[in-house]
């Protein structure tokens, strides 16, 4: 495994000697698909939107090594003069994501193999092993060359390593596979016996007496051991961790003026790299986002950034792709309405991004997505499509005020975890209708209905300046992390979490004595048995819900617990269903069920009077508008995205409005915000409460 670097942030380094201050605008760019006399036309139009860096090579191997000995770079060495000259500045990818077809056929080796023993062949994408050393050879052999080469260009702003890591490849169960888990569970365990111990192999005769009887959960003829399925997937997120560590360990040694990212994919149910930790191995972070249309597609897309702000510590990241319209890979690929492309970036710059890029510039003619939307559409620049990038480039030219500033921290934050999310949903549980992610989305749909900035952060932040900490099925909770977590309420915070919490340790291993566990105590009640709901069941409360998917039989044991809520019916009925026990000047509380987006918002602002948390927004615009705050020394900068598809007045909220998606209406003297727009208002800074 390569070495552990420093952590560090360095942002895009620009090739202007122009130091004021900027947000970066643009997208992929694939010259390559497209004869040269269309190239010059592109940098024109680049121009004219505003566009101030691409991603370039991002898929180019075969084009730029067409053969194992021969290479090919006269096309990107013009490219790259050509954007330089049109004051675009370039994010060099190492275009190491898919292999070309001349490697596959001279090693197929490097090949992924499924659970199943089935081998993923080219012809799509990312049709190669984390783990392969062959592979590898060859990947670092491109990028050294590639470093080489341009050095010293002009226009290099930034290294791109690869591409959606493990988008397509995460768990791979080879061979190569298999001799990479074993070093790596060695280096985590040491010996044998620790192994034994943390996999529990007392049960179905699984215990182990050499390290070579190790293998990745393939298919097994039942389930197979839960830490084992659980150490895969951390080893698989290592795995690409490492690929990418590998990477950058060659571009350092060349060039070691300019950034490296890679694009993270925090979104929806992509769930098997833990991005968290991976954050200290690039100098910024990067990330691709994709709106899932639904009720909560304007929510998840608020989430997801905020969590990227979360991973990155509050800095400024690069949202590396978005969609000016229809995506390719949906079942039904619906195109945006107006005002959408605008609200959908703008959300992402509130929430701490200074650079809006899309996938891809020009819409492509042929192969898999070729219906996927671009910045230049298939209908060419005259097009609303083209027309409203355009206006989104002069909206960040006058937003350059926000670049550099951070995210302003909230006073209550959601607690994310990769180990919770891949542990909660294993196989053999209480029940297979638990979705991690969406009951922490659920909780953050509650947040914004009620007007309240919460942030989302990973378990390794720092909670000391919270005020409220929202846990929902923090399942997994080692005893280092349940003293984290004792230490904030002691110190005032006010904890809340849910069902399925607090059960296990970092090995899977339940934490005896009753649930919940690692947190029992702190919480003051104890659950002896999981009573989970059958699909579509439901269950009542005494404060009006109605409750699904999961209820616990809560014995309070500590005389200073107070029950809010009970169930009326029900295996349950009579018994607490939201908990709430003073410890100090802090609090924690426990909601033994799921009531999802809609019935959250009662029982969290409940939670949050007694925790003194309001709204920052008039009464008026919450759950209406999301509010997202930037700041610098001197200034803040309030992102006001309405969410909604009505105009909504802002009594009471001032500042100088430095820029809209649309411009807002007055109502005497009242700031209306129109349907989908967002409005960022400059205001003296001032502290935190």
């Amino acid at each position: 495994m390569t070495a552990n670097p420093s952590p560090a942030h360095r942002w895009i380094r620009w090739p202007s000697d122009d130091r004021s201050p900027r947000l970066g605008y643009g997208a992929d760019y694939n010259p390559e698909q497209w004869p040269r006399e269309v190239w010059k036309d592109d940098i024109r139009l680049m121009r004219e939107a505003g566009v101030n860096i691409v991603s370039l090579a991002i898929f180019s191997w075969a084009r730029l090594q067409p053969t194992a000995d021969s290479w090919d770079f006269d096309w990107l060495d013009e490219i790259m003069d050509l954007l330089h000259a049109g004051g675009v500045a370039v994010d060099l990818a190492t275009a190491t994501a898919s292999p070309p077809p001349w490697l596959t056929t001279l090693h197929p080796e490097i090949l992924p193999v499924t659970r199943t023993g089935e081998t993923l062949w080219p012809g799509a994408r990312q049709h190669w092993r984390p783990t392969s050393p062959v592979f590898r050879t060859h990947a670092l052999r491109l990028v050294q060359a590639l470093a080489t080469r341009y050095a010293n260009h002009p226009a290099l702003a930034a290294w791109h390593v690869s591409n959606e890591l493990g988008c397509h490849n995460v768990y791979d169960y080879s061979d190569d596979a298999a001799r990479a888990f074993r070093v790596w569970l060695r280096a985590r365990y040491g010996t044998l016996d620790a192994l034994n111990h943390a996999w529990g192999t007392a049960f179905w005769s699984q215990h182990y007496s050499d390290w070579e009887q190790l293998l990745p959960p393939r298919l097994a003829a039942s389930h197979p051991n839960p830490t084992q399925q659980l150490d895969f997937k951390r080893f698989s997120s290592d795995a690409l961790r490492d690929h990418l560590r590998a990477e950058r360990e060659v571009l350092t040694r060349i060039t070691p003026d300019v950034p490296v990212t890679t694009n993270f994919m925090v979104m929806g149910e992509t769930r098997g790299m833990d991005y968290a930790s991976w954050a200290d191995d690039v100098d910024f972070v990067s990330n691709d986002h994709y709106v899932h249309p639904g009720p909560q597609g304007l929510d998840e897309l608020s989430f997801s950034a905020n969590l990227v702000s979360g991973i990155a510590g509050h800095r400024p990241w690069y949202l590396m792709e978005h969609s000016t319209s229809a995506v390719n890979w949906q079942h039904v690929n619906q195109a945006k309405l107006p005002g959408e492309l605008a609200r959908d970036s703008l959300l992402h710059v509130g929430h701490g991004a200074d650079t809006v890029a899309f996938f891809q510039w020009r819409q492509s003619a042929a192969g898999a997505e070729k219906y996927h939307s671009a910045m230049v559409p298939h209908a060419g620049p005259d097009s609303e499509v083209f027309r409203a990038v355009t206006a989104l480039g002069r909206t960040l030219a006058a937003l350059a005020p926000v670049a550099g500033t951070t995210r302003r921290p909230a006073r209550a934050a959601i607690v994310f975890d990769w180990d919770s999310w891949w542990t909660a949903e294993h196989d053999s549980h209480p029940t297979a209708l638990l979705r991690y992610r969406q009951e922490a989305l659920d909780w953050y749909s509650a947040f914004l209905a009620l007007g309240v900035r919460a942030d989302v952060v990973p378990t390794r932040a720092d909670f000391s300046g919270y005020d409220v900490l929202v846990a929902p099925v923090l399942h997994v909770v080692p005893t280092a992390l349940a003293d984290r977590l004792r230490g904030f309420v002691e110190a005032g915070g006010h904890l809340v979490t849910t069902y399925f919490s607090g059960i296990v340790d970092e090995n899977d291993h339940v934490h005896l004595g009753g649930h919940p566990g690692a947190l029992r105590d702190l919480l003051g009640i104890r659950v002896e048995e999981f009573a989970p709901l059958p699909e579509g069941a439901e269950v009542g409360l005494d404060d009006g819900n109605r409750a699904t998917l999961w209820t616990d039989a809560v014995t309070v044991t500590a005389t200073d617990v107070l029950t809010l809520a009970r169930y009326t019916d029900g295996p349950q009925a009579g018994r607490p269903a939201l908990t709430r026990r003073t410890v100090g000047t802090g609090s924690a509380a426990y909601l033994s069920t799921r009531l999802g987006a809609e019935q959250l918002p009662g029982v969290l602002g409940q939670l949050l009077a007694g925790a003194d948390v309001g709204s920052e927004l008039p009464e008026a615009a919450c759950g209406r508008v999301d509010l997202t705050i930037r700041q610098s020394a001197e200034e803040e900068f309030w992102f006001l995205t309405n969410r909604t598809a009505d105009p909504v007045p802002l009594p009471s909220v001032e500042g100088e409005l430095l820029a809209a998606t649309v411009e807002p209406g007055r109502d005497a003297d009242v700031l209306v915000l129109p349907p989908r727009a967002v409005a960022v208002l400059r205001r003296p800074h001032r502290a935190a409460d």
